[in-house]
This record gives structure tokens, C-alpha cells and sequence, in this order.
């Protein structure tokens, strides 16, 4: 069989293992092309607490610097606090140095245009092309300037949300909350943030050190520290982000997690109360998202995933909400971008306007049940197994814009290669768990069977 290639080149940036395929390197060229395709403007860096993140960080200013341009460090601060600052000090761009989701052996450069939004399609392959040709800038020693830091980017990212909510509703209820910020770039920031809107808050895993305590992916499988704490505590709700901050997952008061796509529906059920206008989610989000926006009188414009492509439509459709089922809420009014801290305000604020417990909320919702898994599959097995797949279900609806979603009716299978990881996830939604099951079972039989006639084919001609 032919090994997994660690390192991912894509629209989402450049990840891998470090020591392996992430090189000091091969991050240096990388800056130097980023510094290059902004022509030495201001960028901003923020890293998240992997503990690779000094070596990674000193050789990205390194190729920024000596391509002329001038640097504000930021130190450890969440995703969405980078890209807000971008914005706020009219920078040309900037670089968030973490890994995301990914285990804590590997790190990644997030890349972001002066409007905080991640590089578009072309505008990647733009930078990638920089980097091919290896035609960098290169500044003579008068125009490398020293390094500018920023202590307090992420107060002045939770001072935006403050001025967007109704914080004394959220106060009178008195909520209390266990967060788990999994050792990451919200550790120092998230208590912080709940104590202020008045919450009782029991913080774990807090320690900005890079150690993750679970997989930092905020899936249910990871969250059982949190729902034991919830219990314990008696809690209204649990918290959990991912590394970098831009994904939320929900705890509800009994311990059991909701789900990651509750994150988004939660959101989506609050805007809407408050301002009508039109939804825009990924491929792989709930079909919930539907029925909320229905109620509502509005409508919802599906996107292939990856956070520009639902930003870019947002844009194009003046979108209230939206977001990423992986738990990632997009909150215009703040800002756009994935974050954790627009999940965590209107959830709260959800709460304090009902008066309702979270399951009370999840169960007033339409039920659906979704499974997700994922198989490692090399990059170059990918093509051939979607052709597979694409040929098996050639009789249903298929939408092929990102990977193949197939609609069956009463549910819907959604099979992708990951940008992020050599991985292939498959996504199945249907409204009971039988049928889901049952959706799940054969596309992962299709995914395992032209996976085995490649592992006999290398063996044929080892």
C-alpha cells in the first residue's frame, strides 16, 4: 500500500507533521511567498498553544521580514481574533499559525486576504504558484523592520461581541457554565468572557500549553471530561472549542453532547427571531437548517464546505447567519468568519430569551440524525473512488460541487475528500436512526471495497 501523504497544500492553507513534511523550510519559502503575493504590506500572526508554534512562527517572520514586510505578532490568540484584527488595524493581511482540529503533532499557516477572509480558490493557487516559481521578494536590510506585538488583539475581540449582545438579559439568568477549551488559544480568554456576561463559569483544560487533553476535534467522543463536569456541577450547559478556537460544541445540562451541528441551528434559531434574511450553510450542514429557516419565512443557499466558499456567499447574498455543521458559526454582525465566541453569545442569549433548558430547545427542533466517519485514503485513491461512487448512486440526485452529495428523499449521503487531512468523511443524514445507519453502511461498503482492490492491486506488482 502506498504511505499517507502528511502534507496538505489547499484552498484551507498548508498543513503537516512537523519534523516530517512541515520543514522550517519549507514554512520560510511559504512566507516568503505569502510576503511576495502582498507586496510587503502589514500582515498579522497569531499562533495557537502547539507546542511547535515558536519554531513555526520564528520561521514564518522570518520569510514575512525578508520579503520587506512589516509584522505585528500577536502572540496566542483564537482564529477569529486574527482575522478581526486584520481588519481593524487595515492590515494587507495575515497568517494564524495552528493546525485547527488536527492532533497536536501537526501545525498548518491559515492564510488571510486585508478583508480577514481566507484566500479564495484562485487567490490559494495564486500563492501556491508564488511558491512554485520561488520567485520571492527579496528586501535589502534598511527596509526589514523589527517586529511589532500586540498583547490585548483578543480583548478588543470580545469588546466587539459584548456591543452586539443584550448582556443583561444574559446576566439576569445567572447560567452556570463548564467550558473546556481544550489547552488552546481561548484558554486565557473564554472564563474571562463567560465571568463577564455574568456566568457562573467552571473552567477545565484552560492551561495554554499546547498539551490537548483530548483530540482537540469537538466531536462527541472527545467531550466526555465536559459532560462529566456538567453533571457534576449541576451546569445549565457545557462549552467546548478546538485548538484554535473557531469551533464550538454544545454540552447540554444533562451532560449529553447535542451534537456540533446544534451549534449552528442554535445561532440560526436566534438571528432569525430577531432579523429575517437569508441563511447560508455547506453541503455537509443539517437539513435542520431548512426547517428553522422555513419557520422563519426565509431561505438557505448551501455552499461547498470550506468557510470562504460560505463566506464569499454570504456576501453575495447579504446573509443574517450561517455557518459549518463541524460547529462553526458565522455571525455577520461580528464579523466573517468561523467563531466560537458568536456560538457561545447567541446560544446564551437563546437561553436567557426563552428561558428554556438546551434539550427543551434541541427538542423542539425537528429531529434528524446524522452520522459521521471518516477513512484514511491517499490522495491519488480519492479520484477513483468518487467515480465509484458517483457510478453506484447514478440514479439519485447528485450534487457535485464538493465530493458528491447524494439526496435519497428521506435522507442524504454526502461523501468528501478532506482538504485538512488524506482522509475521505462521509456525512449521512436521515430522520431516523435506522435509515441513517443504513445510508452510512453503504457508502463506507463501496469506500472499503475499491480501497481493497487498490491494497491487492500494489501487492500484484510489489
Amino acid at each position: 500500500m502506498k504511505s499517507v501523504q502528511t502534507l496538505k497544500i489547499s484552498i484551507s492553507g498548508v498543513r503537516g507533521v512537523v519534523g516530517e513534511s512541515l520543514t522550517p523550510d519549507l514554512l520560510v519559502r511559504f512566507a516568503q511567498a505569502y510576503g511576495t503575493y502582498v507586496n510587503s504590506g502589514l500582515v498579522v500572526v497569531g499562533t495557537d498553544t502547539r507546542t511547535s508554534r515558536q519554531m513555526v512562527k520564528h520561521a514564518v517572520l522570518s520569510g514575512l521580514l525578508s520579503t520587506g514586510c512589516e509584522v505585528i505578532d500577536l502572540g496566542i490568540v483564537p482564529v477569529p481574533t486574527v482575522q478581526m484584527e486584520i481588519v481593524r488595524r487595515h492590515a494587507t493581511g495575515g497568517i494564524a499559525v495552528t493546525a485547527s482540529h488536527n492532533p497536536a503533532q501537526w501545525n498548518a499557516l491559515k492564510f488571510f486576504r486585508g478583508d480577514g477572509i481566507y484566500l479564495s480558490g484562485y487567490q490559494a493557487e495564486e500563492l501556491v504558484d508564488i511558491y512554485h516559481q520561488g520567485q520571492y521578494r527579496r528586501a535589502p536590510s534598511r527596509e526589514i523592520r523589527p517586529v511589532r506585538c500586540e498583547e490585548r488583539a483578543a480583548y478588543h475581540h470580545l469588546e466587539a461581541v459584548y456591543r452586539l449582545m443584550d448582556m443583561e438579559a444574559v446576566r439576569r439568568r445567572r447560567l452556570k457554565v463548564v467550558v473546556d477549551c481544550c489547552n488552546g488559544a481561548a484558554s486565557s480568554i473564554t472564563p474571562h468572557f463567560l465571568q463577564h456576561l455574568g456566568c457562573e463559569v467552571i473552567p477545565i483544560n484552560v492551561e495554554p500549553n499546547g498539551i490537548f487533553p483530548h483530540p482537540p476535534e469537538p466531536i462527541p467522543e472527545n467531550l466526555v471530561q465536559l459532560s462529566e463536569a456538567v453533571r457534576t456541577h449541576g451546569a445549565a450547559i457545557g462549552f467546548v472549542q478546538d485548538a484554535d478556537a473557531d469551533r464550538l460544541a454544545i454540552v447540554d445540562e444533562h451532560g449529553d453532547p447535542i451534537g456540533e451541528e446544534y451549534s449552528v441551528a442554535l445561532a440560526t434559531e436566534y438571528v432569525l427571531r430577531h432579523r429575517k434574511g437569508p441563511v447560508v450553510v455547506n453541503l455537509s450542514t443539517t437539513a435542520l437548517i431548512e426547517r428553522i429557516a422555513e419557520r422563519h419565512g426565509c431561505k438557505v443557499y448551501r455552499t461547498p464546505v470550506g468557510e470562504v466558499n460560505v463566506v464569499e456567499e454570504m456576501q453575495r447574498r447579504n446573509a443574517v447567519i450561517g455557518g459549518e455543521g463541524s460547529g462553526g458559526v458565522i455571525w455577520p454582525a461580528l464579523h466573517l468568519g468561523r467563531d466560537s465566541f458568536s456560538g457561545m453569545a447567541l446560544a446564551l442569549q437563546l437561553l436567557a430569551e426563552t428561558g428554556e433548558s438546551v434539550s427543551d430547545l434541541v427538542r423542539a427542533f425537528p429531529q434528524f440524525v446524522m452520522l459521521k466517519s471518516k477513512t484514511t485514503v491517499a490522495t491519488e485513491q480519492a479520484h477513483a473512488l468518487l467515480r465509484d461512487i458517483h457510478h453506484h448512486y447514478r440514479n439519485h440526485e447528485i450534487d457535485a460541487r464538493d465530493g458528491l452529495k447524494i439526496g435519497m428523499g428521506e435522507g442524504w449521503v454526502h461523501v468528501r475528500a478532506s482538504r485538512t487531512e488524506p482522509v475521505i468523511r462521509v456525512t449521512v443524514e436521515a430522520e431516523g436512526m435506522e435509515r441513517a445507519k443504513a445510508l452510512q453502511a453503504e457508502a463506507l461498503g463501496l469506500i472499503q471495497r475499491r480501497t481493497a482492490l487498490d491494497v491487492v492491486a500494489a501487492s500484484s506488482v510489489s
